[in-house]
């Protein structure tokens, strides 16, 4: 198996044997699981419903989260869309209130994708599936950029990582948010060189978030979070479709993430004890939520 442990090596397999970056990935996981191509792809086609079917919910419905913290901002987005008053365009508007909904689903405990974590599961259909149905993409091209997204993410995780605990929230929303750029760039034609430069510019506009959330839960300031790694996701894949190039490379931006990450302190890294969860504010929902459970 020709297994790859950078973009780079992903990229030099793509160009040797002339096969697509989703093909590389797809020969990976045929190779792991055993499975036949036509499974691999079956299992992808199943995680591209779950991911459609979690857009839904927070549209339509009053959903609020189990600490009744966060919800219905979806709804709000959404309805000033429809009424024209979107200061960003009708597609960019439907991004913005896609990636909440998922992200709200989440905090109420529906079923989501972790993409790569349930914390930022809002980047990638909120963006990647709002631009494929504006554009009308075949769905085995949908499939295909997921598993794009899914090697750049194997990357991240092996040389950096993709949890929030470990490296602030650039590991979480920042990894989706370069998974999602690539995803992005692939899917509307992109040349592999394009590709890495989406994901590696998406990456490094995050370099440093932290992972600060309020009371310990995945909702202040995570959801919005989501909304900021799909506009930056967008943003990114519109560079480099446009011929933008990243000055580093994919590879040495996701070693600096790790750098950064293993020096960011530990009241930065989801413990709540530093950033937004130590303000005012949210020692008083802290403690007004203590209360109630007792």
């Amino acid at each position: 198996m020709e297994n790859f442990n950078t973009v780079k090596e992903l990229i030099e397999i793509a160009e040797k044997k002339e096969i697509s970056l989703a093909q590389v990935v797809i020969d990976r996981e045929i190779e792991i699981t055993e499975l036949s191509e036509a499974e691999v792809r079956e299992k992808m086609k199943e995680t591209l419903e779950v991911m459609r079917e979690s857009v839904k919910p927070a549209l339509n419905q009053d959903i609020k989260s189990m600490s009744g913290l966060t919800g219905g901002d979806a709804k709000l987005v959404d309805q000033a869309r429809k009424e024209g008053k979107s200061l960003v365009g009708d597609l960019f508007s439907r991004i913005i209130a896609n990636t909440l909904a998922v992200s709200e689903l989440n905090s109420a405990m529906g079923k989501i994708v972790a993409c790569p974590t349930a914390g930022s599961c809002g980047i990638m259909p909120g963006s990647l599936l709002t631009l494929a149905e504006e554009y009308q993409f075949e769905e085995e091209k949908i499939i295909e950029a997921l598993f794009v997204a899914s090697g750049f993410g194997m990357v991240i995780a092996k040389q950096a990582s993709v949890s929030g605990a470990a490296g602030g929230c650039q590991a979480e929303c920042g990894s989706a948010s370069a998974m999602t750029a690539a995803a992005i760039t692939y899917l509307m034609g992109g040349s592999n060189q394009a590709v890495a430069s989406a994901a590696a510019v998406a990456l490094k506009n995050l370099l440093g978030l932290v992972c600060d959330p309020v009371a310990g839960l995945v909702e202040v300031p995570c959801i919005k979070r989501n909304a900021i790694g799909s506009s930056n996701a967008v943003t990114a894949a519109e560079m480099a479709l446009a011929g933008v190039e990243s000055v580093i490379p994919i590879d040495e931006v996701i070693t600096a993430m790790k750098e950064v990450g293993d020096a960011l302190p530990e009241s930065l890294k989801e413990t709540s004890c530093g950033g937004l969860a130590v303000t005012p504010t949210a020692c008083r929902i802290k403690k007004e939520l203590q209360t109630e459970s007792l």
